[in-house]
């Protein structure tokens, strides 16, 4: 595991010129010493702060693939043969504090990047468009945008992972609210309840969404892809998953409606979903509405460890899909479509390798690779969907079944009628819960779903290589252990329970 450092310590590394690997001069980050004195500075430093979400430790591979192995979607194959050792950790349920999530390091890097951003626009805004002319208002307007929208993201992204859900008490401790970059290092905050980082991650977005222009899509490309840049729908797409897990069930129901009325996306069609997950960047109109884009030449893309080499049979192959999962579809629902690796790469959600060394365990392949590279000898590269517009209709038809105005079986039956599954004559939670299982398996979703709404995983007998065999609803795992090394720094950082 990479080396994580404290909010304290990424403060000054963003001011200094230590050689550290956040210092780093990939293609899509910002190098340390870049001004932020004039627009093209702030649009180069906003460019930079995607750089950490393609990492190992973020959507490069473990924040979604760590989530399918612990909710029961994914394991470590039984072979010996076809595993690395390297997710281990999900699989065995043996986190400890210093065997833990690294994305506490990431996440206030990328926070501590856009808050520079925001402090230089606060600070020098009128200058930066009225001297020559270089940018309009607007055009400030909407990197402030961007910058609200990445640091909602990191924060909420952590506060999932290092706290409990809101279910379980919104007033129980969440992660460190950080709004300013202390450049003196010396800042040494302690833990904000989950209640006042919902309450940020919020304010941010709505903020993002008054400023932006609807017709931005990014102050510089994050990638090939348009969509790995902040957008108006991204925003709104966001704030419609966070009210969800606020329980907020109108306004949950109001922004994913926002989603679904924009005519600018689309749901896939039977044919099209099982040949999605390989484009280079996802192309205009379809369902993806944010992504994260893989880059060998961004240094912070997980290259070996990311997800297309992971899910691999014949790359390092740690992540097979559990046969519970591919039991749950029905007969012709393309989401559950099984095939032969090599041989039905565009055809099948789901592979044996190609000489069926794994005894029949299967690989999803929403991570096939984008093309780029020989997978036998060097990792291929794959896109992470972060936001998309089936989510949205999920969304929405829980906000239902919680008393929102909306149709629950309505919005459930216009993604199983797109995907060749039979349609349904009633909905309520469980129907939802399933639903978004089939749907959204592999894209990091269902430990989320399990503890926003206290519900319990319980592993399949054929997976011989659990050691735990369920994981109970006031189980401490629902909140992974801060770092050691940030609470060895910092003495005002509580540790969760049970670590």
């Amino acid at each position: 595991m990479k080396k994580l450092l404290t909010i304290a310590l990424l403060a000054t590394l963003l001011l200094t010129g230590c050689k550290d690997f956040l210092i780093e001069k990939p293609t899509l980050t910002q190098s340390n010493d870049m001004s932020l004195s004039d627009y093209n500075g702030l649009v180069a430093a906003t460019a930079g702060a995607y750089g950490p979400l393609v990492s190992s430790t973020w959507y490069g591979a473990n924040l979604v693939l760590e989530s399918e192995i612990r909710a029961g979607n994914a394991m470590n194959p039984l072979s010996n043969d076809f595993q690395s050792g390297r997710m281990q950790v999900a699989q065995q349920m043996n986190y400890n504090e210093s065997s833990t999530s690294g994305l506490w390091g990431y996440g206030y890097y990328v926070i501590s990047a856009v808050n520079n951003v925001l402090e230089a626009i606060e600070t020098n805004g009128a200058e930066f468009y009225t001297a020559g002319g270089a940018c309009t208002e607007q055009d400030l307007k909407n990197i402030q945008a961007e910058c609200y929208f990445l640091r909602a993201l990191a924060h909420f992204d952590m506060v999932r992972l290092y706290a409990h859900s809101w279910a379980k008490g919104s007033d129980a401790l969440g992660v460190p609210v950080i709004l300013k970059t202390d450049k003196t290092a010396q800042e040494k905050p302690a833990r904000n309840t989950v209640a006042e980082v919902y309450t940020q991650v919020v304010t941010d977005l709505t903020t993002a969404e008054s400023l932006m222009d609807p017709a931005y899509t990014g102050a510089a490309s994050a990638g090939a892809s348009v969509k790995a840049n902040v957008s108006l729908p991204a925003v709104q797409a966001l704030l419609a998953r966070v009210y969800l897990y606020k329980q907020d069930w109108a306004n949950a129901a109001a922004y994913a409606t926002k989603v679904i009325d924009n005519k600018a996306y689309s749901l896939w069609t039977a044919d099209e979903y099982p040949t999605v997950w390989s484009n280079d960047a996802a192309p205009k109109g379809g369902e993806a509405i944010f992504e994260v884009y893989g880059r060998q030449s961004n240094d912070y893309d997980a290259y070996w460890e990311g997800p297309s080499h992971m899910t691999n049979p014949e790359g390092y192959a740690d992540v097979a899909a559990t046969w519970a999962l591919v039991d749950l579809f029905e007969a012709g629902d393309v989401r559950g479509t099984t095939g032969v690796r090599t041989e039905d790469e565009g055809k099948a959600m789901f592979c044996t390798d190609s000489e069926e060394k794994s005894g029949g365990q299967f690989w999803t392949m929403k991570y096939q690779g984008k093309g780029l590279g020989d997978a036998k000898s060097t990792p291929d590269q794959s896109n992470t969907i972060v936001l998309r517009l089936s989510e949205m209709y999920l969304i929405r038809a829980e906000a239902a079944v919680n008393g929102a105005t909306g149709n629950a079986v309505a919005d459930l039956n216009a993604i199983r009628a797109n995907r060749g599954a039979s349609p349904l004559t009633a909905a309520g939670l469980e129907a939802v819960a399933k639903e978004r299982r089939l749907e959204l398996n592999f894209e990091g979703h269902l430990w989320f779903d399990l503890a926003r709404t206290k519900g319990t995983v319980a592993y399949d007998s054929r997976e011989t290589n659990r050691p735990v065999a369920t994981i109970a609803a006031d189980s401490h795992f629902w909140a992974l252990p801060i770092p050691k090394r940030e609470t060895d720094v910092n003495e005002n950082l509580v540790q969760n329970s049970g670590y």
